[in-house]
């Protein structure tokens, strides 16, 4: 497409009104306009051709009629009409062969004597006269109308067929109108309805009688009020919990400023410090942990840009992160061998994934105990990250309950928020996967399984 069509079509639609109603109207209006334009012209012009045939067939017949009709000594026959009965519109002569005039309709006709057989028009009176001749064995007969009368007689009846025409032109102008207003009633409808909605009324919008190109996108009105439905109510349920949550933090935190500063000497000082430094860091723990969350639960709802992550380069990394704490406690942790594992996410997703993975084993396995991970592939070629550990583990009572928000079944002296499991758990829902917690029979502690299902692998690069 050229630069020139592009503006053109620009121009174009700049004129042309944004209401759906008006540019349906317009076009159809303009397309009944010129198709009775056309129709019109195109009637006219046939009903002057045949006006014009009628006219030649009745002269036609006048004259064949008049074969016989008159003998050649009637010289006198016209003679006895008057000026007011004489019509010079319509004209018949009678000439014998030999030159002689023996009867006119209309006396001065002056047409000429000598006449051209069959159909001619003639200069006559000031004006062009349609001429018929015709010759028998003894006289020849010319019929003649003059052609500015005919002409009139032919519009006048080329205007009569238009009559119709003019009369359904405005009839169908209104039909199309009223077709067009019916027709969009029920958008106007569904317009209606959401102009009148406060801003927290979700609920579906009516798609009874739409028309088929409008349903489906009623359908996904709805659909799309039914998901920033569910949004808002698990915003408002994380707000709630996170308020709930952090008033524990915090008062603890200002029971601890309280005894720091009720110190008596340097030693209950330091311990009261100490204490004060915990809390403001499990509270800089939880408040990053709710965020983190937050963030993964809004990226769950919508779609986001992915790319081939390799599981085991991103297990890797989170090992190293977690490998401090399990240094300090004396666990035995690492990666067993693994098979390949290419999928698509978001790499520091899955990273944090796999790290709160093993920060929760770290933090509820005993000291001297051992934490192991591994990817393997399955048999219908999904990808199975597995995280065990030697841990006390958790009843299988418990299990679909700790992967909510702020819930923890395990040892009350492990420090923690309850949200390690539920970040996994929005982090595998954002990338299609599962998440399954039951029992290590190798380690005897607690094994979780993040499946990723084989139609969202691709080849990592």
């Amino acid at each position: 497409m050229t630069v020139q069509s592009k503006s053109w079509r620009t121009a174009v639609q700049s004129l042309l009104p944004r209401s759906l109603r008006a540019q349906l109207l317009i076009f159809l209006l303009a397309a009944i306009l010129l198709a009775g334009a056309v129709q019109g012209v195109l009637a006219y012009r046939s009903a002057l051709d045949e006006a014009d045939s009628l006219f030649d067939y009745h002269m036609q017949q006048t004259a064949l009629a008049l074969r016989s009709g008159l003998p050649p000594d009637a010289r006198d026959l016209g003679q006895g009409l008057s000026s007011e009965d004489e019509n010079h519109e319509f004209i018949v002569q009678v000439w014998t062969n030999e030159g002689l005039r023996i009867f006119e309709s209309a006396v001065g006709a002056a047409l000429p004597q000598i006449a051209v057989l069959g159909f001619a028009n003639v200069q006559a009176r000031g004006g062009t006269y349609r001429v018929f001749s015709l010759q028998t064995r003894s006289q020849v007969i010319q019929v003649a109308q003059n052609m500015a009368v005919r002409s009139g007689m032919a519009r006048t009846l080329a205007l009569r067929t238009l009559a119709p025409l003019a009369v359904m032109a405005p009839l169908l102008v209104l039909a199309v109108w009223w077709g067009v207003s019916r027709s969009l009633a029920p958008v106007e409808r569904v317009r209606r309805q959401l102009a009148r909605r406060q801003a927290d009324d979700l609920s579906p919008v009516s798609d009874a009688a739409l028309p088929d190109e409008v349903q489906p996108l009623v359908t996904e009105l709805n659909l799309l009020f039914e998901r920033v439905q569910g949004a808002f109510a698990a915003q408002q349920h994380f707000v709630a919990d996170a308020a709930h949550e952090l008033r524990s933090p915090l008062a603890a935190l200002r029971l601890q400023l309280q005894g720091l500063q009720r110190a008596s000497d340097d030693g209950a000082r330091a311990v009261a410090v100490e204490r004060l430094s915990a809390g403001i860091d499990r509270a800089t723990r939880l408040v990053e942990q709710l965020l983190t969350l937050a963030r993964q639960e809004a990226s769950a709802a919508g779609p986001t840009p992915t790319e081939a992550v390799d599981l085991r380069a991103v297990a890797q990394l989170a090992l190293a992160d977690v490998a401090p704490a399990a240094q300090a406690r004396d666990m035995d942790m690492g990666l067993l061998e693994s098979d390949p594992a290419p999928v698509p996410g978001r790499p520091e997703a899955l990273r944090m994934l796999v790290r709160n993975l093993l920060d929760n084993a770290v933090k509820y396995t005993p000291p001297g105990g051992q934490v192991d991970l591994q990817l393997h592939r399955t048999a219908d070629n999904a990808v199975e990250l597995v995280v065990e550990d030697s841990g006390p583990g958790i009843a299988p009572e418990h299990r679909e309950r700790v992967m909510q928000r702020f819930v923890r079944e395990t040892a009350d002296s492990a420090p923690g928020s309850g949200l390690g499991l539920a970040i996994v758990q929005a982090i595998a829902q954002a990338h299609g996967a599962s998440v399954a917690l039951d029992a290590s029979p190798r380690l005897g502690g607690l094994r979780v399984t993040v499946r990723f299902p084989a139609a969202t692998m691709v080849p990592v690069a």
